[in-house]
């Protein structure tokens, strides 16, 4: 291999970081959110979860369990927790780029079994899915993640979508999508 293809596999330019989205349902549909208190997004809303510990070799299964039990207090069975997404965003808030992997909790949950609202990263909330798209969420999630995601249209399937945020205007496109069959 030549000094040339080795240059595309060192890092330049914005850093990359890998993360986790958790998705976490009650029987009556709502979603937990969290209203962020933090960077990135503060003030806004999202699923609960977090950057993976890469330099510890944490895997994504790994860090979404971590995550959902550090900010819900719930501790969840790996075999409960699924894959069904993974976004690719470049260049987001012209920070870095972000490789998410999201994972939905298979059992519904209680919101009695929620030990806390509220810590250090913000308050957590149940939302009607209908409300989602009404809260204060950021761009990328608002035209491009929850209308691809909603109604939980891929419980079973698999969704990947890559969105560019450098320019002007978001570009994205659906690398794969299987999501289940309408009814």
């Amino acid at each position: 291999m030549s000094d040339v293809d080795d240059a595309r596999y060192e890092p330049t330019g914005l850093p990359y970081r890998m993360a986790v989205l958790c998705y976490l349902w009650t029987e009556d549909d709502r979603l937990l959110m969290l209203h962020r208190l933090k960077h990135p997004n503060p003030g806004m809303y999202s699923p609960i979860g977090g950057k993976m510990e890469i330099s510890l070799g944490e895997t994504p299964h790994e860090c979404a369990r971590r995550e959902i039990h550090e900010e819900a207090g719930i501790e969840v069975a790996a075999e409960d927790i699924r894959l069904f997404a993974m976004v690719a965003e470049k260049a987001y808030q012209g920070e870095m780029h972000w490789l998410l992997f999201c994972f939905e909790v298979t059992k519904k949950i209680d919101p009695a079994d929620l030990p806390r609202s509220e810590f250090d990263e913000g308050t957590l909330e149940w939302v009607p899915v209908d409300e989602i798209e009404n809260l204060n969420i950021p761009e990328t999630d608002r035209k491009v993640l929850w209308p691809a995601l909603k109604p939980r249209r891929h419980e079973g399937g698999f969704l990947m979508i890559e969105i560019d945020c450098g320019g002007e205007e978001l570009v994205w496109k659906v690398v794969e999508d299987s999501a289940r069959p309408s009814e």
